[in-house]
C-alpha cells in the first residue's frame, strides 16, 4: 500500500527539542530516502481551478488551513496504516512537538 504523509510543525518547536532528538530523527529520514521513500520540504502552494473546464485560473497559497504550519510531505510504501505510522514516527516533525498525517493513496481508476 501506498501512503501520502504530510509533516506539520513550527521552527521554534523544532529549536526547543534537544539536538541528539532532532540529530536521530534526520538520521531516521535517511534510512527511510535510503529505502526509497520519496520526501521532500513544502514549498509555497499554489491552488488550481478549472470550474467546468471552462478555463484554468491560480491563486498563490494553501487551501487548506491548519495550526501549524506544512513542512513536508513523503510518498511511503507499507503493509497497513499501522506499519506506516511506525515509519514515520521517529521522522523530526513526529518528535518535534509537530505532527505528521498518514493518508491512504489509492489508485484512482480513470
Amino acid at each position: 500500500m501506498k501512503f501520502v504523509t504530510i509533516g506539520y510543525g513550527e521552527r521554534a518547536d523544532y529549536d526547543r527539542t534537544a539536538a541528539a532528538v532532532r540529530d536521530e530523527a534526520h538520521a531516521h529520514d535517511a534510512r527511510l530516502r535510503a529505502q526509497g521513500v520519496e520526501m521532500g520540504i513544502a514549498g509555497e502552494p499554489v491552488q488550481v481551478r478549472n470550474p467546468g473546464n471552462t478555463g484554468t485560473t491560480t491563486k498563490e497559497g494553501a487551501f487548506l488551513r491548519s495550526d501549524l504550519p506544512i513542512a513536508g510531505f513523503a510518498i511511503i510504501e507499507a503493509d497497513s496504516v499501522e506499519d506506516a505510522v511506525r515509519m514515520v514516527a521517529g521522522t523530526p516533525c513526529a518528535v518535534a512537538h509537530g505532527v505528521v498525517e498518514v493518508w491512504p493513496l489509492q489508485s484512482a481508476q480513470g
